[in-house]
């Protein structure tokens, strides 16, 4: 499904979010506090626009997706940033490889989301950071109703006039509605086994950000 929609993706998702996609990711950057030389891994990353700002910040930057039709489209826009295929359940990657991940509107696209974090956890090192951003559950109960009518009416209507493959906007549309709110989301990834997480709401709860870290040797040892 996603290697139908690549070509036409990011237009997509900018028509559909008004254009907010691009505040989204720069809230991403500063909630991981990327640093120059530091790795890390942009999982779900698809074309690699999630993952151009921490090439910019100066990070050792790895863009991983599961669809290669993405991340061809992505390689051929951006020869120069590092793209590898990969399942989020099953990480190419050794233990404790990445000072951050982070993974932006595709953990719902997991099929077992807490597997996914526990790789997650596994290749990030002890002290490194998690960010995950996903659509989530708006706070103000009055625009929760337009939202969804929104969603499973409005979004695969204008899909239609852009995207190649509008069919799949019908599932995002659903798989957006089924996905944990934000205190359920925040359980989830305490259960794997990050620490100190807290979230962030955007847009009125629309969007959340997600950040832990992973407890360092001597946090353990304590």
């Amino acid at each position: 499904m996603f290697d139908e929609v690549a070509a036409r993706y990011d237009l997509t998702n900018d028509v559909l979010s008004f254009g907010q996609t691009r505040l989204w990711r720069r809230r991403l950057v500063e909630a991981l506090d990327v640093r120059p030389g530091e790795r890390v891994l942009d999982l779900a990353a698809g074309t690699g626009t999630s993952t151009e700002p921490f090439v910019a910040a100066g990070a050792e930057a790895i863009a991983c997706d599961f669809s290669l039709g993405m991340l061809q489209v992505g390689k051929r826009r951006r020869p120069d940033m590092t793209f590898v295929a990969g399942d989020a359940m099953d990480l190419p990657f050794a233990d404790d490889t990445f000072d951050a991940v982070t993974i932006s509107f595709g953990l719902r696209n997991v099929a077992e989301p807490l597997a996914g974090l526990a790789e997650m956890l596994r290749v990030t090192r002890p002290g490194g950071r998690l960010a995950v951003m996903e659509f989530s559950d708006p706070t103000f109960r009055p625009f929760n109703r337009v939202y969804n009518e929104y969603l499973m009416r409005a979004l695969p209507s204008v899909a239609r006039a852009v995207s190649s493959n509008p069919e799949a906007y019908v599932y995002l549309a659903e798989s957006i509605r089924a996905w944990p709110d934000q205190e359920e989301l925040a359980a989830q990834i305490t259960g794997v086994g990050y620490s100190d997480v807290k979230y962030r709401n955007l847009s009125g709860g629309i969007v959340a950000i997600h950040h832990a870290r992973k407890l360092g040797r001597l946090d353990s040892d304590d």
